[in-house]
């Protein structure tokens, strides 16, 4: 296997850095393993401080020139990005599939179309966002927006092109240079993003890519002096890593960082769109942050809903990602496949049942973990309060409207709440006290890039999306200019 380079389903990956409009090599490599068959595919170079320090030079010396073109050619030069990414769609989905064993359908039909919207979107915004001036006492005051700096973007495993790019996008479009680290359990799409991005015109510099691990490459990123924003999705606990780091360059902060949301069903629900939104929380072996994983179920209707939830989940075809007929693949590596059985059975043990699923298949082997459903979970405990990130769902009852809220807000997250009632006045009433930075009500994951994104609690801080995203990748400068004290013509003398 090549230390430069790795063929990766016919698609021929670079494994080296991308600092400064080059590829650059480290000494020293990390072995990428695919979570279908756990073999490895990819001889990854590993960067530290070096390489870290070379990137944000690299991206410091492009500032000015990037921050300086008008916005209209930098949208351009983004729009291009995105027509790279539609004309290598395929090829991106088959690696990311091959690299976190996330479904190439979904790769193909949902997630890589996004990815090039994440740059079409933000371009098109950059464009038409407002530079408001108002009237203040008889002076105009001007809002505008700047770009920062230099923004340092680290990227979670599970969906790592698409919430790069998600970032990415509104970076470089506010005028923003960029080095990102992207996941080393699923490192390569970055790599290919960087060879479209140098193919659609960005100029060197403007984004870097730094592979390794959090302690080797991400650890140097995030106290860095010549960072001017952060963007982390990942843990708690990284988080607070990454805070006291960054805390000490006052560099501001955005994280997004999981939840442990519930899915609230009231006795007037509609039982077959409930049992559907349920079983999709097993999409992407349950790896995926706004998954609805707690089911809170009113007691009236928990017989029939965990007899009919049973018979539909039943029917999930669990495999290998690159078939079409797969609807739950792999975990994405050993550590985090060890890491989901520890917590099932550990709730086994403190008294919860398994009525579906419960452990590893042992027909599959590998990586490859049950759906599993848990009842009789004892309240407070681990397997209610904590992100379990893999395909585990709890149901618990509720006795009336006061005590579902309770239940549904009773974590220290809150990134997302998912509601299914037939009444619209409980709708609203209902919604409306729910801790969630995002509540669907009769739906789940309809996410527009107009919307604000983010959590609250311990599920991140601040929001990203539409103009959102360029109130934190951007300085907001307000300008007030006096009707009084001008000169006219000659130098200043009338």
């Amino acid at each position: 296997m090549s230390v430069d380079y790795a063929d990766v389903e016919d698609v021929r990956v670079d494994t080296r850095h991308w600092i400064g409009g080059r590829r650059v090599s480290s000494d020293t490599t990390f072995t990428d393993i695919s979570p279908i068959d756990e073999q490895p595919i990819a001889q990854v170079h590993a960067g530290g401080e070096a390489e870290v320090d070379a990137a944000v030079a690299a991206a410091r010396e492009a500032f000015a020139g990037w921050a300086a073109l008008p916005v209209k050619q930098r949208a351009e030069i983004l729009r291009a990005v995105a027509d790279g990414i539609d004309a290598r769609r395929d090829e991106l989905a088959r690696v990311e599939t091959r690299d976190n064993g996330s479904l190439l359908r979904s790769h193909q039909r949902g997630v890589m179309p996004r990815v090039a919207m994440n740059f079409r979107y933000f371009a098109d915004l950059a464009e038409s966002i407002a530079h408001p001036i108002d009237e203040v006492r008889g002076h105009r005051q001007r809002v505008s927006f700047d770009p920062a700096g230099v923004v340092a973007i680290i990227t979670p495993w599970n969906a790592p092109l698409m919430l790069a790019t998600w970032r990415i996008g509104p970076a470089l479009a506010a005028g923003n240079t960029v080095v990102l680290k992207p996941p080393e359990w699923a490192p390569l799409t970055a790599s290919l993003l960087a060879d479209i991005a140098h193919e659609a015109g960005l100029p060197a510099g403007v984004f870097n890519v730094v592979q390794g691990t959090g302690a080797g490459a991400g650890a140097p990123l995030t106290r860095h002096p010549g960072i001017s924003r952060l963007s982390f999705t990942g843990s708690v606990p990284t988080a607070g890593v990454i805070a006291e780091a960054a805390a000490k360059n006052i560099v501001p902060l955005s994280f997004e960082l999981g939840g442990k949301s519930p899915l609230l069903i009231f006795d007037d629900a509609d039982l077959d769109l409930t049992v559907d939104l349920a079983v999709e929380q097993f999409d992407n072996a349950g790896q995926v942050c706004l998954g609805a994983f707690r089911v809170l179920v009113h007691e009236s209707l928990h017989d029939e809903f965990l007899d009919r939830v049973l018979a539909k989940a039943k029917s999930v075809v669990q495999g290998d990602p690159r078939d079409p007929a797969t609807d739950v693949s792999a975990l994405v590596s050993r550590p985090h496949f060890e890491r989901v059985c520890g917590f099932v059975e550990r709730a086994l043990a403190d008294g919860a049942r398994a009525v579906l699923g419960g452990g590893p298949n042992e027909d599959l082997g590998g990586l490859y973990f049950r759906p599993t459903i848990l009842v009789d979970a004892r309240p407070g405990s681990e397997i209610l309060t904590e992100e379990v990130f893999g395909p585990v769902l709890t149901i618990q009852t509720f006795a009336d409207e006061d005590e579902g809220i309770a239940m549904a807000n009773s974590t220290r997250f809150g990134l997302a709440a998912t509601l299914v009632t037939g009444d619209p006045e409980r709708a609203e009433r209902v919604s409306a006290l729910l801790n969630a930075g995002t509540v669907w009500v009769n739906c789940f994951f309809v996410r527009d890039l107009g919307a604000p994104f983010g959590g609250n609690g311990k599920s991140g801080i601040g929001r990203e999306g539409g103009p959102w995203s360029f109130d934190f990748y951007c300085d907001v400068k307000n300008t007030v200019f006096s009707p009084n004290g001008w000169t006219t013509g000659n130098g200043g003398n009338s």
